[in-house]
């Protein structure tokens, strides 16, 4: 079992995006992978200083109460693949749109998504 330091020396995904809302512009940051590890600062190195102190915090009380603590996502664990029921309907209008364009539905979709 990881002790909070062994944990914190892990490469979880952290992110951090400005935000401009009623309160003003600040920086809201999270970690990917731990649901619900987040915080704020007003510039974007306080809010990451302010996630890894939070973050240390989640990790003491998960542990501290029995919980796991899920491990880093790696870019190596994905293959590029995946596979999505549609209906036939939009199965068929991708289908049309794709041989429209002149390209694959697998490259037709790539560009979809990519929007």
């Amino acid at each position: 079992m990881k002790n909070v330091k062994e944990y914190m020396e892990m490469p979880y995904n952290y992110i951090i995006q400005q935000v401009n809302d009623e309160s003003g512009i600040y920086f809201y940051a999270r970690v990917l992978e731990l649901d619900g590890c987040q915080s704020t600062g007003e510039t974007f190195k306080e809010a990451y200083d302010n996630l890894k102190e939070a973050m240390e915090g989640w990790i003491e009380t998960k542990l501290a109460n029995g919980f796991e603590i899920p491990e880093p996502v790696k870019y190596e664990n994905f293959s590029g693949k995946f596979i999505v029921r549609i209906p036939k309907s939009l199965h068929y209008r991708l289908s049309i749109e794709a041989e429209r364009e002149g390209v694959s539905l697998n490259q037709y979709a790539l560009y979809k998504l990519s929007k």
